[in-house]
């Protein structure tokens, strides 16, 4: 997760909604119409996990949710803003600007997990992710937060209280939470066939599963 490979921010449906608008104010349309055609945008606030890192471009969870999006006839315009390496504190410093270019009304939010890597004080995760929700809510927006939990191996206290901060946040904030991004990936029987060559990073086959994952959730918050 800490190499920085794609840093671009993805507006793919943002020109459709332009057209969208343009056509309706010429035939007598009232302002506010692309808003009405696509209700939802979604802000994807992540770091490699999100951002596509080692995969084909389309591959990754975000691109296949605005996918499935299309055809579940769910009306959302998708901005993946995720960037490989990415910490709770970079989410944060970014959040503001990013709320104010893409006015979303949605926003997940999947950090955490290198700042676990990185060994940085759990406290100061998680009140970034707070801070990140906080704003969001400000600008009006729903929020996501999407958890991540770290191997047995940086010890069970620690484990525990990571995987809890997530739950913690999304409680404390009114937000909607995925427990674990990875179910049915780092914990299948036989992990390594859903990872890259680095074992950190899942493959282009394990991200349906992590869509569906953020599906269960997603689904029913947007109807809400």
């Amino acid at each position: 997760m800490l190499n920085p490979v794609d840093t671009s921010v993805w507006t793919r449906r943002d020109c459709i909604a332009g057209l969208v608008y343009c056509v309706a104010a010429g035939v007598g349309g009232v302002a506010g119409t692309a808003r009405a055609a696509i209700p939802h945008k979604i802000l994807v606030l992540g770091d490699s996990l999100s951002a596509e890192y080692g995969l084909a471009r389309g591959a990754g969870w975000v691109a296949l949710m605005e996918a499935r999006l299309t055809t579940e006839k769910i009306a959302a315009s998708v901005v993946n803003a995720s960037i490989s390496g990415d910490t709770t504190s970079g989410g944060r410093s970014r959040i503001g600007a990013l709320l104010a270019q893409h006015r979303p009304t949605h926003v997940v939010v999947e950090l955490g997990g290198n700042d676990a890597l990185r060994g940085l004080p759990l406290k100061s995760s998680q009140n970034n992710l707070a801070a990140i929700a906080q704003a969001a809510k400000a600008a009006s927006a729903k929020v996501l937060v999407v958890g991540m939990q770290v191997p047995p191996n940086y010890g069970g206290a620690y484990a525990r209280d990571f995987a809890a901060m997530f739950a913690q946040v999304a409680k404390s904030e009114g937000a909607a939470l995925v427990p674990f991004l990875l179910t049915g990936v780092a914990d299948d029987p036989d992990p390594v066939r859903w990872f890259q060559a680095d074992r950190i990073h899942p493959n282009a086959a394990a991200h349906p599963r992590i869509l569906d994952n953020v599906w269960l959730v997603l689904q029913p918050w947007l109807k809400s």
